[in-house]
């Protein structure tokens, strides 16, 4: 109970506790769990490297949220939006509108997998997002019936959620701490690199580009490029499309509703490529099971923890 309803408490007794808009069922400041950063993940995978490697043992439930948020006593919480944005959106807005923390100093790093173009990224590498761009929001025509049309994209206007810019300075921060940081790698992930023209030989890599949401799981050259598009489109020329997930530009929309959207971060590991290699059909592309996907679970997990860490011990002044 706050102080100032102890006062009335005291005054008027607890029975009108009620009326005054004060509740002994309220949580104080002191009674919240202060959060000094909020991994965010999208599915199981991603969540347990986190539970299995923290130590998180305060579980949260919180109403409405896709699973409990788990946390430590150095300030670290973890939670798992589930897939999708409609997911995502409803728990990210269910745990920003808990009374059961305080996020008043607290950074948002998701720390998921994703998708690549191969002319970008690779199995197993690593992107710091600058923008985050919706696949969906527009004109899907078909392409045959509006030929003059590109990619058959049209923005029509311009939403409240299409396209975020991330705070620039805190991505540069996040990129400078891991840029150098050991990624792990596969013969799995090599020898499925080799099968595409310009993949032999790369290894993983930290990158700064830019990531596209969007609730279809695509495979394709055509819908690869027409993400390149529409992030040329949305960003005005300054996005360049690197990883494809389905999550952030809901968790993105949640955190601006709430005033954190300057302290977001967006890290994806690539997992697959968004689409086949030469002589590969995209159905046998998206039923394999690739080998990036260990590698980029274990690489957001390193990464996420190394920005975490420096966030908690030494948070930007700005």
């Amino acid at each position: 109970m706050t102080t100032r309803c102890q006062k009335i408490a005291v005054a008027l007794g607890v029975a009108a506790l009620a009326l005054t808009g004060c509740s002994s069922n309220s949580k104080s400041d002191s009674d919240k769990i202060d959060v000094g950063v909020l991994v965010i993940t999208m599915f199981d995978p991603e969540n347990e490297v986190w539970l299995q490697r923290e130590q998180l043992p305060t579980t949260v439930d919180v109403p409405g949220a896709f699973k409990p948020v788990r946390c430590n006593a150095d300030k670290l919480c973890v939670a798992e939006t589930g897939q999708g944005k409609s997911n995502a959106a409803t728990t990210m807005m269910a745990i920003l509108g808990s009374d059961k923390f305080d996020f008043s100093k607290a950074y948002f790093l998701t720390a998921g997998i994703a998708g690549t173009p191969p002319e970008q990224g690779t199995l197993g590498g690593a992107a710091w997002a600058r923008w985050v761009v919706d696949f969906d929001l527009g004109n899907h025509l078909d392409r045959a019936a509006a030929p003059d049309v590109p990619f058959g994209f049209r923005p029509v206007e311009e939403y409240n959620t299409a396209a975020y810019q991330l705070d620039g300075s805190l991505v540069e921060k996040a990129y400078e701490w891991t840029k150098d940081a050991k990624l792990t790698d596969s013969p799995d992930a090599a020898a499925e690199r080799a099968m595409y023209p310009g993949q032999e030989g790369r290894t993983p890599a930290v990158m700064k580009c830019d990531t596209m949401t969007g609730d279809d799981f695509f495979s394709g050259k055509f819908l690869s490029d027409t993400a390149g598009y529409i992030m040329k489109d949305r960003t005005k020329g300054a996005g360049t499309y690197c990883t494809t997930q389905m999550e952030d530009n809901a968790t993105a929309t949640a955190l601006k509703a709430h005033g954190y959207l300057n302290r977001y971060l967006s890290l994806r590991t690539m997992s697959n490529f968004d689409q086949p290699y030469p002589g590969q059909s995209v159905v046998q592309h998206l039923d394999q099971s690739s080998g990036g996907f260990k590698i980029a679970l274990e690489n957001q997990y390193t990464l996420g923890k190394t920005v975490a860490d420096q966030l908690l011990k030494n948070p930007p002044t700005n």
